[in-house]
Formats: C-alpha cells, sequence, structure tokens
C-alpha cells in the first residue's frame, strides 16, 4: 500500500513549528509494509487543502493528513473536508461526553466552541482521540482512504496507535516488510560502502541495504519485500554477523538502540560506575547518560567545570598546565577525567574541553578542536578531535564521542580481565 502525509499549518512553513509527526508517522507506516511516497506541509487554508487532495499520486491508496482541528475559527480543516466529500455537520454526543470528561479532569467546563467539536462530517468515520478535544476522521472515495487528525504530536500518536495502526493491520493485506538495522560510530559512510563493497554485492535479491548517516553516526539498514518474514529476518542476523567482523569495533548496537542505552547497559553488565567532568560540552554528556531509566546504577555525579578557575578550584587541575597548554589541551582532559574519577570514586571518569565555537578558535585550536579524556582501571588515555563549525553538532558530537570511547574502554578492559 503507498500512502502520503499532508501536514497542515503555516508555524510548520514559516519554521515556527518542527514537523515530526511526519517522521514518526513514516517510521509507523513503514513498521507494516506501507511505503510513504510523499510528504507535504501546506498553508492551513481551503484551497491548500483541496489541492494537495486532488494532486496525491495515482498509486496512492491511504492519506494521512495532521493539523488544522481545534475549538477556534481558524481551525478550518473539518469543514473543508466536510466539504470536499459531501455532506453535513453531524452532532456525536458521546463525543461531547469524551469532551466534557476531559475538562471536568482539569476541572474546567467546555463552552460553546468545544460543543462544536462534537460535530463531524456525516461522509467520516469518527476516530476517539484519547488525549484531546478534536476527534480524527477517515473518509473514503473511490478506494481512496483519507485520515484526518490533529497536529499536536501526543494526539495525533493517540489515535494513530488506538484506531489507524489496527485498522490499517486488520483491513488490508499488507507485505510481509521486515527490517534489521546495525548501528555505526565515527566511519564515513564513502568508508563503510568501501569496506562492505565485496558483502553488500553478495546480499540476496531480494534484501537492500541502506545507508542511513547522522552527526558522527552511520546506520545500515537491510530491508526484505518479499519472502517468509522469519527466514528474512534470520538471514538478516546472520547477514550482520558477517558484516561485524569487517567494520570492527565502530559497530556499537542494533536497531533503535541508542549509544548511552547501549554504554548503560554494558556499564551495569560489568558493575562499573563512571562520573564525568566537562566543559565544552556543558552538561551534555551527564545529562544524555541519565536520560536512562535505571543510570543511577552506573552514573555516579559530574562537574561541570567551563572556566580555567573551576577546573584548577572544583578538580586540582594544573595551572601551570593551563597556562602553557591551554584548557583545551590533552594534559588538561587527563587530569580532569583522573580527578572526577577520585572525587565520585568511580571505575571511569570521562572529560570533554573544547572550542565548542562559533568563535575562540585560533590557528592552533581551530573551531570544532575538542579534547577527551578516558580514566579508567587501566590508566588515562586521551584523544584529539576537530569537527567543524556549528556549535551543536560539536557538543552532540562531543557526547557521542566521549560515550564511544567510554564503551570501547569498558569493552577493552573486560577483555583484558578475561584474559
Amino acid at each position: 500500500m503507498q500512502a502520503e502525509i499532508i501536514t497542515i499549518g503555516d508555524e510548520i512553513l514559516i519554521g515556527q513549528t518542527i514537523d515530526t509527526n511526519s517522521a514518526w508517522m513514516g517510521e509507523r507506516l513503514n513498521e507494516v509494509g506501507v511505503d510513504v511516497c510523499q510528504v507535504r506541509s501546506i498553508r492551513d487554508l481551503p484551497n491548500a487543502i483541496v489541492d494537495s487532495l486532488d494532486t496525491i499520486h495515482p498509486d496512492t491508496k491511504l492519506v494521512l493528513i495532521t493539523g488544522g482541528l481545534g475549538p477556534t475559527k481558524d481551525d478550518l480543516t473539518k469543514h473543508t473536508l466536510n466539504e470536499y466529500f459531501g455532506g453535513e455537520l453531524v452532532y456525536h454526543p458521546e463525543v461531547f461526553e469524551h469532551i466534557t470528561a476531559l475538562f471536568a479532569k482539569r476541572g474546567r467546563t467546555p463552552n460553546e466552541m468545544n460543543r462544536g467539536q462534537a460535530e463531524l462530517p456525516s461522509a467520516c468515520t469518527p476516530l476517539h482521540n484519547p488525549n484531546g478535544t478534536a476527534s480524527g476522521m477517515r473518509f473514503e472515495r473511490d478506494g481512496v482512504y483519507y485520515v484526518s487528525m490533529p497536529g499536536v504530536p501526543y494526539e495525533m500518536k493517540g489515535i494513530m496507535e488506538g484506531e489507524v495502526m489496527p485498522w490499517l493491520v486488520d483491513t488490508f493485506t499488507l507485505p510481509p516488510l521486515v527490517h534489521r538495522t546495525l548501528l555505526t560510530h565515527n566511519v564515513p559512510e564513502s568508508e563503510l560502502a568501501s569496506t562492505l563493497e565485496e558483502w553488500e554485492n553478495n546480499l540476496p535479491t531480494h534484501i537492500k541495504l541502506a545507508y542511513l548517516p547522522s552527526a558522527g553516526a552511520v546506520k545500515l539498514r537491510l530491508t526484505a519485500r518479499k519472502g517468509d518474514p522469519e527466514k528474512n529476518l534470520n538471514r538478516m542476523i546472520q547477514l550482520f554477523e558477517e558484516a561485524k567482523p569487517l567494520i570492527g569495533d565502530a559497530v556499537y548496537g542494533e536497531g533503535a538502540e541508542s549509544m548511552e542505552e547501549v554504554v548503560g547497559q554494558l556499564l551495569k553488565q560489568t558493575h562499573k560506575t563512571v562520573a564525568v567532568a566537562e566543559s565544552c560540552t556543558g552538561g551534555s554528556l551527564g545529562a544524555t547518560l541519565t536520560s536512562i531509566p535505571g543510570s543511577s546504577a552506573y552514573f555516579m555525579g559530574g562537574v561541570m567545570t567551563y572556566s580555567n578557575e573551576s577546573k584548577v578550584r572544583m578538580l586540582g587541575v594544573n595551572e601551570a598546565d593551563i597556562m602553557v597548554h591551554g584548557a583545551v589541551s590533552e594534559p588538561v582532559v587527563a587530569q580532569m577525567a583522573r580527578a572526577v574519577a577520585k572525587k565520585f570514586n568511580t571505575d571511569y571518569g570521562v572529560s570533554t574541553s573544547g572550542v565548542a565555537g562559533p568563535d575562540g578558535g585560533t590557528e592552533e585550536k581551530p573551531v570544532g578542536t575538542v579534547w577527551i579524556g578516558v580514566h579508567g582501571p587501566a590508566g588515562t588515555n586521551t584523544y584529539k578531535y576537530t569537527f567543524g563549525h556549528n556549535r551543536s553538532r560539536n557538543i552532540k558530537r562531543s557526547v557521542l564521542m566521549g560515550l564511544d570511547l567510554l564503551r570501547k574502554q569498558v569493552l577493552a578492559d573486560e577483555k583484558q580481565t578475561v584474559e
């Protein structure tokens, strides 16, 4: 089945709101074998909505629409769809009861505008919205289904999970789509492609490989659209087992795992603990580690020593080393990593210091220069990187790199212990 997504709202077009709905819907649809061929964002105007519906691809059988549903006068989607599909607005008492119950939980009473939300086009099948007052709507014309939902992400997701996805699976014979994803870090896409060229050339014809790059990382996704799903999954597992030795320790996980989840699981399994000393990452490394539930089992704490003075005062970094080498240097991050591990009595200490940008760089240390230190039972290792000129990406890459270096160090230490 081929699908299209249409997001409605001027706030998306002017950049005030980022369209995360389409990415989430595309991922969920793909999981059940529905192909999204197009995503469009349009203005909240009747003619824009009608034009977008009139110009869907001939092979499209499902159109998902988000936005423009609500109690205010500028939410025109419901009225436009009512006219487009023909019919009239019909009052649904059960919808208004749901609205009244939601308001009661907040100690409020719905007004006349909210009552109007219980009036839905007679041509639609109402879709229950467990998280809001605007019902979803499903229409059908000439074998094409149109689903309209609110633009508020958690409301859209509630309707998708509770109404749309079960209906799709129960109503249509969808292809047995199977995915398997391998996660890599700090290897460029072109280098991966070169390394895996022979392996990729020998893939079965019904299994395709996609490279999905992001900041500092590349996902390798195998997809099979034909054949027995269980056999395809087993074959993909085998294929990735063949690929892993070719890529080496750049592989850090599979599926939807994040680097912080992988590191957290590893620290739990090895009964090890970590603390962080941050300068250029400004607390992001600690925040990322503690974003995982249960991280208190291995994350003991951290310090954000942004200034030179705080590095000296809080971690005992040698002031002379800062004067001679600068804060962004090997001796400084080495001392930071050792000191924070001692301060929190942890097995590992990770430190960061760099020139995040957009200014502050020099010829010797341009913007994007980052030093990372990792201290562990076997000693202290330091690493220098030169990223780019974008501050937010530099911070993100520094965090990801710090986590990956910690991962590799723990694995190396465990291997040494076993040997």
